[in-house]
C-alpha cells in the first residue's frame, strides 16, 4: 500500500514546468523544493521524496541541495522567519546587541520558534547589506542599520497569520 500524495496538483504542475525549462530535471531541484515550500511553509521528508521521484534523483541527493540552502526549511518554520546576519560586518556594528535584543523580546535562542508559531529565528552568514550593518530579514522584508531599541515596533508589522492566534 502507497502512502498518500503530500504534493498538491497545483506544485506538481508547478515542479513539472520547472523540468521542461532544462535539459536535465535534476536543475530543476531548487525551484522545485522553493514551490513545496510556498505551499508548505517547509520541505517535509514526504515531500522531499516526492520531489525528488518526480526529478530523478536519490532522495539523498536531492536533500543535499535541500540542505546546502539556507533558505530551503527542512524543518516547520514559524509564520516570519527572521534572518540575522551574523557576517563580520554586522559583528562589528554590534549584530550580538541585536541577536541579544531578539532572543530577550521573542524568548527563543536562534534556530528556534516562538511557542505561539509566530517567528523562527536563524543566523545567517550574509544578507549582502554590509553598508547598512547590522542587517536582518524578515520573511522577504531587509532591514538595515537594525537598532536594537526599535525592534518591537519593527517585529510589530508582522502579526500572527496561523487560524486562532490573535494579530501578536
Amino acid at each position: 500500500m502507497t502512502a498518500p500524495a503530500v504534493l498538491s496538483e497545483t506544485v506538481r504542475r508547478e515542479i513539472a514546468a520547472e523540468i521542461e525549462c532544462y535539459p536535465e530535471p535534476r536543475a530543476a531541484s531548487v525551484e522545485a523544493l522553493k514551490a513545496v515550500q510556498r505551499e508548505h511553509g517547509w520541505v517535509s521528508d514526504e515531500a522531499l521524496a516526492e520531489v525528488a521521484a518526480m526529478l530523478g534523483m536519490s532522495v539523498a541527493a536531492l536533500d543535499n541541495v535541500a540542505t546546502f540552502y539556507n533558505l530551503i526549511f527542512r524543518r516547520p518554520v514559524g509564520d516570519h522567519v527572521i534572518l540575522v546576519c551574523d557576517s563580520v560586518s554586522c559583528w562589528v556594528m554590534d549584530y550580538e546587541a541585536v541577536l541579544a535584543a531578539l532572543r530577550r523580546t521573542l524568548g527563543i535562542a536562534p534556530g528556534e520558534t516562538t511557542p505561539d508559531g509566530r517567528f523562527t529565528l536563524l543566523p545567517v552568514p550574509c544578507l549582502g547589506a554590509c553598508d547598512g550593518a547590522p542587517a536582518l530579514m524578515i520573511d522577504h522584508d531587509l532591514h538595515t542599520d537594525v537598532d536594537p531599541a526599535h525592534l518591537d515596533e519593527l517585529l510589530e508589522r508582522y502579526p500572527a497569520r496561523r487560524a486562532g492566534q490573535g494579530s501578536g
